[in-house]
């Protein structure tokens, strides 16, 4: 997976192509995540003590993973590993060769 929880993504595809958000979430085996802001959904719920009133509640849904892009600096990026001379694996922006910190 190239996005990890609390990374900044833009979507690159579908209806909400170019907004950006916080990673919230992330489903590695149905390769989806919840990004904060984006495919707002509307769902019934039924009446309880913490909504009396019952009604409708907006909340993201699940986007696949192919459709966002990791963001640095401002600029959406494609992510890549590299493993260092002391064998730990790093992750690393393929057109610049940064290390990339979460």
């Amino acid at each position: 997976m190239h996005v990890k929880k609390g990374m900044t993504v833009r979507v690159i595809r579908g209806n909400h192509k170019g907004m950006e958000g916080k990673v919230l979430r992330v489903f590695p085996k149905k390769q989806r995540v919840i990004v904060e802001g984006v495919n707002f959904i509307k769902r019934a719920t039924r009446p309880s003590q913490e909504n009396p009133a019952g009604g409708f509640i907006e909340k993201e849904a699940p986007i696949h993973i192919s459709n966002v892009m990791v963001v640095v600096g401002g600029e959406a990026i494609r992510i890549g590993h590299k493993i260092l001379a002391d064998g730990t694996k790093v992750r690393i922006s393929k057109k610049t060769g940064e290390e990339i910190e979460i």
